[in-house]
C-alpha cells in the first residue's frame, strides 16, 4: 500500500500503537489493513483509502473523497474495522486523549498527560523531546513534515512555559 498517488487534501487518520509489533504480526497487520481498505464502501460509495505503517508503531490512512464530502457512518465503520483488526492481533491503541505520543529513540512512547509534568521535572521529557501529532487532518500535512514537532513548540510546552532550545 502506498499514499504516494493520493492528492495532499486527502483526509488523513494516524494511530498509533501502544507498543511495537514483532515481525509476524506487523506483517498481519499490513495485510489486514489492505484487506479492509480494499473493501471500504458505504450506502454504495466505494472509497479509495490507501494505508501503511509509516513505522512500525504508526499507522497512517488517507482518502481523497472524504475531506470535501464527509461521512461519519462510513469513517466509523472503517475505523471500527481496524480497531477490531487490532484487537485480533493483541494490539492496543494509544489514546491520544489521555497521553502525548513522544519519540523514544527508534520507538514511540505514549506519556500519560497526567505524568507529564513529572516527567519534565524528572528530565525525561525535554523542549526538545519530539511530540507526534496524531490530529493531522490531510495528508499534505503529513507531508509537509508537520507530524513531529520538539515538545516547547507543541501545546505542552505553552502550558508548561518550556520555552524552544531548552532541554
Amino acid at each position: 500500500m502506498s499514499l504516494q498517488a493520493l492528492p495532499d487534501h486527502s483526509r488523513l487518520w494516524l494511530l498509533a500503537l501502544v507498543s511495537l509489533p514483532d515481525l509476524a504480526t506487523g506483517a498481519r497487520l499490513r495485510h489486514g489493513l489492505a484487506e479492509i481498505l480494499a473493501q471500504w464502501r458505504h450506502k454504495g460509495q466505494v472509497y479509495q483509502g490507501e494505508g501503511l505503517l509509516l513505522e512500525p508503531q504508526l499507522i497512517a490512512v488517507a482518502e481523497p473523497s472524504l475531506a470535501t464530502q464527509p461521512s461519519g457512518c462510513a469513517i466509523d465503520g472503517m475505523l471500527r474495522k481496524v480497531r477490531r483488526l487490532l484487537e485480533q492481533l493483541n494490539l492496543d491503541l494509544v489514546d491520544p486523549a489521555t497521553s502525548i505520543l513522544v519519540r523514544d529513540g527508534d520507538r514511540l512512547a505514549a506519556i500519560p498527560k497526567s505524568e507529564i509534568q513529572a516527567r519534565l521535572v524528572d528530565g525525561a521529557l525535554t523542549g526538545d523531546t519530539p511530540v507526534l501529532d496524531l490530529s493531522l487532518y490531510n495528508l499534505g500535512d503529513l507531508r509537509a513534515g508537520r507530524l513531529e514537532a520538539p515538545l516547547a513548540s507543541t501545546w505542552v510546552g505553552r502550558k508548561f512555559g518550556i520555552a524552544v532550545g531548552t532541554t
